[in-house]
């Protein structure tokens, strides 16, 4: 028989259901019940870039869309101006591409030659006809337009200085 002194003392109670661990565990289904159930946010879509207008460029208006102070990248490439700002690690300032913002950018990719010489010093004179270039360097330039026309939005049109189609844009702004 056994010893009644090892048997635990008979109560009329039962034990509380409010433990510390039961209190824990409530907590947590209140608040996984009211993440569950609480209502979302409203989305909100980005804002949308400003309107890319179709305008046409002289070089010295063409020349502060270099990516500095805030500025979009643009380049022209046979007398288009494609919005390269995408591509702002490449041709924005300090790219391997950075001098050609702001600028026609023809006889440097025509002839591969990323140096400041491949471009226009005189931004009030002639746009350059690139018609020294041979054979080997107008395809290159035909690949590289191809890929601009491609990837970027064309933007404008580059004129010279003192042209008609120069001064007519420049009356309707």
């Amino acid at each position: 028989m056994a010893d009644s002194s090892s048997l635990p003392p008979a109560t009329g109670a039962a034990a509380s259901p409010v433990t510390p661990i039961n209190l824990v565990l409530l907590s947590l289904f209140v608040v996984l019940v009211y993440l569950r159930l609480k209502p979302a946010k409203p989305q909100t879509l980005p804002r949308a870039p400003p309107a890319t207008v179709f305008r046409t460029f002289t070089p010295p208006e063409l020349f502060p869309y270099n990516g500095q102070n805030g500025m979009p990248v643009y380049l022209a490439v046979r007398g288009r101006v494609f919005d390269v700002t995408a591509g702002r690690n490449f041709y924005g300032p300090g790219g391997p591409y950075a001098n050609f913002a702001g600028h026609d950018a023809s006889r440097g990719l025509a002839s591969g030659s990323f140096d400041e010489d491949m471009l226009t010093e005189d931004l009030d004179g002639p746009l350059d006809t690139l018609t020294n270039l041979d054979n080997e360097q107008l395809e290159a330039l035909q690949g590289w337009e191809e890929r601009f026309s491609e990837k970027y939005l064309v933007v404008g049109k580059l004129v010279p200085v003192g042209s008609d189609e120069a001064k007519a844009a420049a009356a309707l702004q």
